[in-house]
């Protein structure tokens, strides 16, 4: 961990800022792209970038994700390191042979002569009424794939580390990015670091259950243990940070402390990472008492009403939480007051 002292930096400033620093450090590595070199920036996390570089190593691509996908594996496959940015993860099924037969079985194939140094970066979740094909979370299946790292951070500390160790990971990693995280802030420290994979942490502490949130969820988690807080019951928190590698111990550690879990997705659960994450805790502490919240099982809406039944919220994760600590109690749900008291707090990342 660096020396310097961390400053307060939002989630998609940290991108931007691990990006650099990287280019900065390794002329091998350069950002490809829909759009990298536009005035926005992909939400500003390559804002500024060409400017600085070049147009050699920050450019746009076209609308080709199948191709493009190839020369970036082709580039790595040559000693380059690229960053290829899709903005969204539903575009990533315009190249799944491209990652799933190429980029993630080469290293194996070639018995490790060739390497696949590249980072996909692809953005999940909704803002403003994405719909059925701009708000889909489907890092299950890449997590499926032996070859390629998933590495999910949830708050902008653990962005920049996560980038930055993707990018000089030697094989395939895949970064997903929620929208709604790019604009909280947390304390980041300005000197290059990087996150160590597979390494998941306690963001809260507790006894009766397990809280295990993937992205966006944490925060959402850590909301729902505040109302949890007001009846008594003591949730503790966990952020994987990386899906695969994934921190098994960890998980096993807490679940048989408190002897329940609720994993909690970015994503539908049927097949998911929450019932992965549920598989390994029945596993590793037999007779724990599990469940899992995600998208609600249908196509996303696009109105915010809709919306609203369709992604987990603090209010739905605690009341799901409370059946599992208290199965015999009267059925719970946190007042309209106590939803908004909660929604508004901003969680600094793990300090």
């Amino acid at each position: 961990m660096p020396d310097a002292a961390p400053r307060a930096l939002s989630y998609v400033d940290a991108l931007r800022e691990a990006a650099a620093q990287e280019m900065e450090r390794d002329p091998r590595v350069f950002v490809m792209g829909l759009d990298v070199d536009d005035h926005k920036g992909i939400q500003g996390s390559t804002k500024g970038l060409v400017d600085r570089f070049g147009p050699e190593r920050v450019f746009t691509t076209p609308l080709s994700e199948d191709a493009m996908t190839g020369v970036a594996i082709g580039a790595a496959q040559a000693g380059l390191r690229p960053i290829h940015v899709h903005i969204r993860m539903d575009f990533l099924m315009l190249c799944m042979n491209q990652l799933v037969n190429i980029a993630a079985k080469s290293r194996y194939m070639y018995g490790g002569q060739v390497k696949v140094p590249m980072v996909v970066r692809a953005m999940i979740g909704k803002s403003w009424g994405q719909g059925a094909q701009h708000s889909q979370g489907l890092h299950a299946m890449f997590m499926h794939v032996p070859g390629i790292k998933v590495l999910a951070p949830s708050n902008a500390h653990d962005a920049k580390g996560c980038l930055i160790a993707a990018i000089r990971d030697d094989n395939p990693v895949l970064m997903v990015e929620h929208r709604l995280l790019y604009p909280l802030i947390a304390e980041v420290p300005e000197a290059p670091y990087a996150a160590r994979l597979g390494e998941a942490r306690v963001l809260r502490k507790g006894t009766d259950i397990t809280l295990l949130g993937i992205s966006a969820m944490v925060p959402e988690c850590l909301r729902a243990a505040e109302l949890l807080r007001e009846i008594g019951i003591d949730a503790e928190v966990i952020d994987p940070i990386s899906l695969v590698p994934f921190d098994r111990a960890a998980l096993a550690a807490s679940v048989r402390k408190t002897g329940r879990l609720l994993a909690v997705d970015s994503a539908w659960t049927m097949c998911g990472a929450s019932a992965e994450v549920a598989a390994m805790a029945a596993e590793d502490a037999p007779g724990v008492r599990i469940a899992r919240l995600g998208f609600a099982p249908t196509t996303c809406p696009t109105a915010p009403s809709l919306e609203h039944a369709f992604y987990p919220n603090p209010a739905v994760i605690a009341a799901r939480a409370h059946v599992l600590v208290r199965p015999d109690a009267k059925t719970w749900r946190p007042s309209p007051e106590a939803e908004r008291s909660v929604t508004g707090l901003n969680f600094k990342g793990p300090f």
